[in-house]
């Protein structure tokens, strides 16, 4: 039986005192579940999802991700829970100066991995990003489809529970879009990864099972 990764208890968010931007919402997300969040433009979907890798101070309620609960959680417990996530940004949020595979190494160099174990599991990234031939490259060097493909591999460096992915095909054409769609696919498939992605425009074909929550005026629907 699945466990609940994410759980979101009578959770009000906001910023400073602002109106609230997420209202009073209640949902479970369990592992190994491929979750969309979406609605119209300004609704709250980056709001929620940066609560979600603790970026956001939460207003009121309760949000428990891996065990942690991120209400007045300390900073300590937030860079704990870091260390079991991954997260994918719409401009990808690449280190210009050093090449791919120091980028994809950086979560594996701050936890201390050692150098022979860093760059064999980044070999085997870039094998199944299907970049090795890119590795010295440097990001402005690359497409913005195989950047989004190295900030994934990136992600999934550190041998994270959850990735995060707010708006990751946002900046692509049709042909990266369809194959960083088919990557996360391929993530939560095969490695059992639970993937929360925000996005405004869910892919037309992804032949699996997903949870869809849907947010409109602050509250957080689920979809059939």
């Amino acid at each position: 039986m699945k466990q609940p990764i994410i759980t979101a208890i009578n959770l009000n968010l906001g910023y400073n005192k602002d109106p609230l931007v997420i209202k009073n919402v209640n949902f479970t997300i369990y592992e190994n579940d491929f979750v969309f969040i979406t609605g119209v433009s300004g609704s709250g979907k980056s709001t929620l999802l940066r609560s979600m890798y603790g970026n956001l101070v939460i207003r009121d309620g309760q949000l428990n991700i891996c065990g942690f609960n991120l209400f007045n959680s300390s900073k300590s417990n937030i860079y704990k829970l870091r260390r079991q996530i991954g997260i994918v940004f719409q401009d990808y949020k690449l280190i210009k100066d050093w090449n791919i595979e120091k980028n994809i190494m950086f979560p594996m160099t701050i936890n201390k991995i050692s150098k022979q174990f860093c760059k064999l599991k980044t070999e085997r990234l870039l094998r199944h990003i299907r970049l090795e031939h890119k590795a010295k490259k440097y990001p402005l060097e690359l497409s913005g489809g195989e950047q989004q493909r190295v900030a994934l591999a990136r992600a999934l460096a550190g041998n994270p529970k959850i990735i995060f992915a707010d708006e990751p095909t946002g900046n692509l054409d049709d042909y990266s879009s369809d194959l960083i769609w088919s990557l996360l696919k391929g993530v939560n498939e095969q490695l059992k990864i639970t993937i929360v992605v925000v996005t405004h425009r869910m892919p037309d074909s992804l032949n699996m099972n997903y949870k869809h929550l849907y947010i409109e005026d602050g509250v957080v629907h689920e979809m059939a």
